[in-house]
């Protein structure tokens, strides 16, 4: 893999880009989205998380969702039914994402694919005009979403991580508590993500199947056959397209950690992980995690990951713990709580779990110039922590990263994992 140049973080030029004018829709600004009017939505990846996002933002007053988009035809009837339904209004089916970027009709994408087109179909949408909702990892590594900040400030254009916690007011009451001090000195947070998770047998390579578009759902990968395990639920798990558990659910717990102790760029990473469950599978990435990231100013964060465990640590499938010196916190999606000085518990409070306050604060956004609750920014901060962790994992030894230069420090062969070559007309631009 070729070594990538330092000097796109340090925002001067390369080499002009190898993509054409024609595979990078036009930059353009669409017409002002005034608070009477409702905000024109394209989602983009409909099985699964997309559909139920699909439905969530055909479910508020100020948005209609016009459009979806997905490459394989065989989901469109499930998602124009559930979509129509929820709005009463049944939204038109697109195949080829590039289309969605040229309908000045449309004023927002939602990104719900495979994570390894996150960033091309946000700095896409940016180019065109649009504001973007994109799901967690907002990237496959680090160059990408480095890139997405930038188009989204290139075009300012809205651009929503998919972090619902950020809006969750259980989480936003427990910051409050962190920041007043009843914690006493907070250097120190744990992350964790234990759970059961399937495992995903090796299966021979096959014809794709009739009306799924593979060259497009390959996008900025690398080339491959067509498998049926890796179309479906295993590309989580191979470094061309995913980022293991740790850049999936693991983001959400980090950008958590992270948001509690108050930091931005870490200083280091060091991850002991291996895969212990299950040999014979396609699974590339770690099933067990132990990461551990250090900061300026004396803070530490540590995460946890196990995806063999039929059990939940500390009442939490996902949580995070902060430790002060006069208390502590646990909390998770559907709790939180504070033991103080003596194992005395202070608080002990149940929480509903929604994303519709994530939505509504997107929609409010460009509607009404909201600030956003997870900007690309802070959702690349988050994300970087699982590509680190990662690349740690991958290269079995600490990392050492500077934040100026977003690079490591004296590691040639680190810095080569820090982007990879594009394919075809899905290149990544070097310049947005």
């Amino acid at each position: 893999m070729p070594s990538p140049s330092r000097r796109w973080f340090l925002g001067r030029s390369l080499a002009a880009s190898c993509v054409t004018a024609a595979t990078i829709p036009k930059p353009r600004l669409l017409k002002a989205v005034s608070p009477a009017d409702k905000v024109r939505v394209c989602v983009i990846g409909v099985r699964g998380r997309g559909l139920g996002l699909g439905a969530t933002f055909a479910s508020r007053p100020n948005a209609i969702v016009t459009h979806i988009c997905d490459v394989n035809e065989n989901v469109y009837g499930d998602a124009i039914k559930r979509i129509g339904e929820t709005q009463k209004e049944a939204p038109k089916p697109v195949q080829d994402l590039r289309r969605v970027m040229d309908d000045k009709s449309i004023d927002a994408i939602v990104v719900a694919t495979p994570d390894h087109w996150h960033a091309l179909a946000t700095i896409w949408g940016c180019q065109a005009g649009k504001h973007v909702y994109v799901e967690k990892p907002i990237s496959n590594n680090v160059f990408e979403g480095w890139q997405e900040i930038q188009a989204s400030r290139k075009y300012n254009r809205r651009v929503q991580v998919g972090t619902q916690s950020r809006s969750m007011p259980h989480y936003l009451e427990a910051m409050e508590y962190i920041r007043s001090g009843k914690l006493g000195k907070v250097h120190l947070a744990k992350a964790w993500n234990s759970q059961l998770r399937r495992r995903v047998p090796a299966v021979p390579d096959s014809q794709a199947p009739k009306g799924l578009n593979w060259d497009i759902w390959q996008g900025p990968a690398p080339e491959h056959a067509f498998n049926e395990n890796r179309f479906t639920y295993g590309w989580r798990w191979l470094w061309d397209y995913g980022t293991g558990d740790m850049g999936n659910d693991g983001v959400h717990d980090l950008d958590i950690a992270r948001w509690g102790l108050g930091v931005d760029y870490p200083i280091s990473a060091h991850c002991t992980g291996d895969k212990l469950q299950f040999d014979g599978d396609i699974q590339q990435t770690p099933d067990t995690q132990y990461v551990t990231f250090t900061f300026p100013d004396k803070k530490i964060l540590i995460y946890e990951q196990r995806l063999w465990s039929p059990y939940h640590q500390e009442g939490f499938e996902n949580g995070v713990a902060f430790y002060g010196n006069s208390a502590y916190m646990l909390i998770g999606r559907s709790s939180w709580k504070v033991v103080e000085k003596g194992n005395k518990v202070v608080v002990d409070q149940q929480a509903d779990r929604s994303e519709v306050p994530h939505v509504d604060n997107f929609l409010s956004s460009i509607t009404d110039s909201a600030k956003l609750n997870c900007d690309i920014e802070d959702g690349y901060k988050s994300t970087l922590l699982a590509h680190l962790g990662n690349l740690s994992y991958r290269l079995q030894r600490p990392l050492s990263f500077d934040a100026a230069k977003q690079a490591f420090v004296n590691d040639s062969e680190a810095d080569t994992y820090l982007k990879r070559v594009g394919r075809k007309s899905f290149v990544i631009p070097e310049q947005v």
